[in-house]
């Protein structure tokens, strides 16, 4: 049975904030323009949003360029940064409030908003909409498709109705083909063919690897006499400074009496008994959060892989048939701790690209005029100047590390005469079990601290029982098992939702995988140090449904 095929000019997969300012911008353009061009965008959220995890504050740089009266057009960006308190913590119950010059310029947040990105998302794509664009959610892109020569010709949705030993249930409906002159990947951090499209036209080729973080994330209804709108707080040191890894937190105050709390381990750390879930547990009983959020109602919970490697790590962009943007590529600025206007501002420089393209007699296979768009923009620059947070970090340590950062940022304006390189991959950098101290982390207290599967329960995460698994051994010949007498199994810690566990039963230890908790983060993709925990698309409107996230 073949699938039926649609045609378009350009599409886009995923419905985040780079894919929906590209879909956005080249509507605009060939408005002005008066050209008709056809754009489709498929999410594999069970609606726009629903798969969006950010901190968020946003710098609306990108936004202004994109809608300039986004104010009067009712954007959900309404919460100004009133305050801006940066922690060191220096224990359990310490904490140093960093005054405002020792802390790089451009982590402050003057002019800044607290958001949902969850919902600019969805008004974004309402004005995708408006514009003229496709918006198909619960469509996972399953497959990239390639024309004879190589280039890509567009991508494939994934059958659904299929059963977990591979066979088509009385539900089975097979996926459709996209068809694109130019096809561009948004699939935020660590996409799965965003993975493929690197290996196969060798993106990342004399680049540093990749380097991530695991951003895990609440959201709490506190006192009214505790909410403070408008107050950001971000912080690092304890807990992680005890494993000697690194990462940090962060509490934003929005709207409703509601605070955005949330702890970012990067996936870089050493000691195979750190559980970045248990670690964010830890934090919320300091007193400096514990103070805002006792008494409080937990909302939300979520998690997400954060690609922070910045320029030295960005892949080629282009290649014969489309591009990578946003998240996909790595675009977030880890000195800003952001990465939603860079992601933004990239959509905007590929819907440029894309447009002088179609404007052309013969549009070219690949998109060369993008890379000259994007050096002779802000987020190249922005990117360059920031471009060796990650090596200062990870070489140094954080003491050393920071105060370099802070030298970089604050006096030479990230314009130091030499670069640092991070050439270990996170998965690389673990130790063997034996090396490292074991950690006992407290049981949950069921109010302010929770276990995984309570957490998984607030993502509103579902998943067609009867599938086919969609975290896969890129080699069977290669059990997973084998991390267990190493590393001691860390996918068990790792993963923030509990799909990986180590069973004992009379036949010794074995591996489960628990994919319906699955939440889409990545993170076992990124930090199997056998690189053998391939993340594949589910069936579409399987995840996570996160309503404001």
């Amino acid at each position: 049975m073949e699938r039926e095929a649609m045609e378009f000019d350009v599409v886009i997969v995923g419905a985040g904030p780079a894919g929906l300012s590209a879909a956005c911008r080249i509507m605009q353009l060939a408005q002005e323009q008066e050209r008709e061009v056809t754009v489709c965008v498929v999410e594999k959220g069970s609606e726009v949003g629903a798969h969006i995890l950010s901190g968020a504050v946003l710098e609306p740089r990108a936004l202004d360029e994109l809608f300039p009266t986004w104010k009067e057009m009712g954007a959900p960006v309404s919460t100004p940064v009133t305050e801006d308190n940066f922690f060191f913590y220096t224990s359990d119950k310490g904490a140093i409030k960093l005054p405002g010059f020792a802390i790089p310029k451009p982590t402050h947040n003057d002019g800044n908003y607290i958001v949902s990105m969850g919902n600019v998302c969805r008004w974004l794509a309402e004005q995708a909409e408006g514009l003229g664009v496709e918006v198909y959610p619960g469509f996972a892109a399953a497959e990239i498709l390639y024309n004879d020569d190589g280039s890509v010709k567009g991508i494939a949705t994934g059958d659904m109705g299929i059963s977990a030993d591979g066979e088509q249930k009385d539900s089975y409906m097979r996926g459709m083909e996209l068809h694109a002159r130019y096809t561009l990947f948004a699939e935020g951090c660590r996409g799965h063919l965003g993975k493929q499209l690197m290996k196969q036209f060798a993106l990342d080729e004399g680049k540093d690897p990749q380097h991530y973080g695991i951003g895990i994330k609440e959201i709490w209804e506190i006192p009214p006499e505790k909410h403070q709108p408008g107050l950001v707080v971000h912080g690092l040191g304890w807990p992680l400074k005890e494993s000697g890894s690194s990462g940090g937190a962060f509490l934003y105050h929005a709207d409703d009496n509601q605070v955005y709390l949330g702890f970012i381990t990067d996936l870089n750390y050493s000691n195979p008994h750190v559980s970045p879930y248990e670690e964010f547990q830890r934090w919320k009983h300091h007193p400096e959060t514990l103070k805002y959020i006792e008494g409080g109602n937990r909302l939300s919970y979520g998690a997400r892989a954060i690609t922070k490697g910045g320029i030295n790590s960005l892949p080629r962009m282009q290649f014969p048939g489309g591009l990578l943007i946003g998240c996909d590529a790595g675009t977030l600025n880890s000195v800003k701790i952001k990465g939603n206007h860079t992601a933004m501002k990239s959509g905007l420089v590929a819907a440029e690209a894309v447009m002088e393209a179609l404007a052309m007699e013969t549009p070219p296979a690949q998109l060369d005029r993008f890379e000259a768009l994007l050096k002779d923009s802000w987020l190249h620059d922005e990117l360059y100047r920031t471009r060796n947070f990650s090596g200062f970090m990870h070489k140094f340590g954080f003491m050393i590390g920071s105060a370099m950062v802070w030298l970089d940022q604050n006096i030479f304006a990230g314009k130091m005469p030499f670069t640092l390189h991070d050439s270990k991959p996170d998965y690389a950098a673990l130790k063997p079990a034996a090396e490292c101290p074991k950690i006992a982390y407290p049981k949950p207290d069921n109010t302010i601290s929770f276990d995984r599967l309570s957490s998984v329960f607030l993502s509103n995460t579902n998943h067609e029982e009867d599938q086919p698994c969609h975290l896969t051994l890129a080699d069977s010949s290669v059990p997973i098992e084998s991390n267990l007498p190493l590393f001691d199994e860390p996918a068990q810690r790792y993963c923030p939702a509990g799909v990986y566990e180590v069973v004992e039963d009379e036949n010794g230890k074995r591996f489960q995988i628990n994919a319906q908790n699955c939440v889409h983060c990545k993170t076992c993709d990124i930090k199997d140090p056998a690189q053998n925990i391939t993340w594949v698309a589910p069936e579409g409107f399987g995840g996570p449904n996160y309503p404001n996230m």
